[in-house]
């Protein structure tokens, strides 16, 4: 039996949301689609277990969830830049864009807070796919929320400093 339809459907269908996951977890279109390319090869070469046995989508979310895990930790270093960044603007000048200040965070921090809230993972999984247990997950989350909330506030008031 053939099941290169079935896949080439599959990635037809899904292959957006599944780059929009990605997107969400790297905040960069390059390597999100790198990240969904990856997975899907990989999918690719299991694809008649997984059909079988697993939802495709869940499979294909963890693979790119554990393969940016395995990115930021090679690249945990070092992060070279291809451009020169332009200066930052003052804060009072440019609106809150909380998805420039997601990309902020460091990436375990992000990749938990796009599985809780974007994903809507319960913290057990979230777990199991990062690999840290469903402590360090809340810890995290609560972390990343609370920069988060201090940048909103720094917003708001810039003389202010929370602590």
């Amino acid at each position: 039996m053939d099941d290169a339809p079935d896949f080439a459907d599959f990635v037809a269908n899904r292959g957006d949301a599944l780059f929009r996951y990605a997107y969400m977890l790297t905040g960069n279109p390059h390597d999100a689609a790198d990240l969904v390319q990856d997975a899907v090869i990989r999918l690719r070469d299991s694809w008649p277990r997984v059909r079988r046995k697993h939802s495709p989508e869940s499979y294909v979310k963890t693979t790119i969830t554990r393969l940016h895990i395995s990115v930021w930790r090679r690249r945990r270093r070092e992060q070279l830049a291809w451009e020169v960044p332009e200066p930052p603007q003052a804060v009072a000048e440019s609106p809150l864009d909380l998805w420039d200040e997601l990309g902020k965070l460091p990436k375990r921090q992000r990749a938990v807070l796009v599985l809780r809230y974007y994903e809507d993972r319960p913290d057990a999984e979230i777990a199991e796919m990062l690999g840290i247990s469903p402590g360090t997950v809340r810890s995290q989350a609560s972390r990343a929320l609370e920069k988060l909330r201090d940048t909103v506030s720094q917003d708001r008031h810039p003389g202010r400093s929370r602590r």
